[in-house]
C-alpha cells in the first residue's frame, strides 16, 4: 500500500495537518488499516522534499503545519491512480511456500496441511461476513474493504482446492523407477 500516494489523495481535497491525515486515512480505508502518526509526518517531510506537497509555514515545526498538494503532487497522484500495479510476477505468498515446502518434508501429509489452512480460511471468511452484516451504519469504505478481503480469501481457498486436486491426480500418475511422474517427462520432451 502506498501511504505516500494515499496522503496525496487526501490532500487533493484541501490543506490538512498530520493528525487530520492519519484520521482521514483510517476513515477512508474503513478503519481497517491503522496508521502511525509518525509515519504520516515522515511521509509528509519526504513529499515536501520531493516538491509534491508544501507547508503553510515552511520554516516551522511540521507537527503544527497544514500541508497542501502541489501541481507536481497532483501529477504524481494522477500517474499513480492511472498506472496498474505490477502483477506480472507472483507475490511471495506464505501459504503457497508452506504447501510447496510441505511436499519436501518427510512424513508430512500435505493434504492435512491444506485442510488445516482451508478451515482457517473459512473461519476468517465467516468473521469478515459477520463484520459486514453487523455494520449498523452503511460505510461504503468498510464494505469495499470487506468485499476485497472476502474475494481474496475465496481465491486462496480455491487455490487450496486446486492444489489438493492436483496432489490427488499426481499421486495417481504412473511413475518411472526413480519415482518421477512419466507425464512430466513426456511434457519436457515436447519442448
Amino acid at each position: 500500500m502506498s501511504i505516500r500516494h494515499a496522503i496525496l489523495a487526501l490532500l487533493s481535497t484541501g490543506p490538512k495537518y498530520g493528525l487530520q491525515l492519519k484520521q482521514e486515512f483510517e476513515a477512508t480505508t474503513g478503519d481497517v488499516w491503522p496508521l502511525n502518526v509518525g509515519q504520516v509526518y515522515t511521509t509528509l517531510q519526504r513529499l515536501e522534499r520531493d516538491g509534491l506537497v508544501e507547508s503553510d509555514d515552511p520554516g516551522s515545526d511540521s507537527a503544527h503545519n497544514s500541508f497542501l498538494v502541489t501541481p507536481s503532487g497532483e501529477a504524481e497522484l494522477s500517474r499513480w491512480l492511472n498506472t496498474p500495479p505490477d502483477l506480472a510476477a507472483p507475490p511471495r505468498d506464505e501459504l503457497v511456500i508452506k504447501v510447496l515446502c510441505a511436499l519436501k518434508v518427510p512424513g508430512v501429509d500435505v493434504t492435512t496441511v491444506i485442510q488445516v489452512h482451508r478451515r482457517y480460511l473459512v473461519e476468517l471468511m465467516q468473521q469478515w461476513t459477520r463484520l459486514k452484516e453487523d455494520e449498523a451504519d452503511f460505510d461504503l469504505s468498510f464494505a469495499l474493504v470487506v468485499d476485497a478481503e472476502l474475494f481474496r480469501l475465496d481465491s486462496v481457498a480455491r487455490w487450496l482446492d486446486a492444489a489438493e486436486s492436483r496432489l490427488r491426480r499426481s499421486s495417481m500418475e504412473p511413475r518411472n523407477e526413480s519415482g518421477a511422474p512419466l507425464l512430466r517427462r513426456r511434457l519436457v520432451r515436447w519442448r
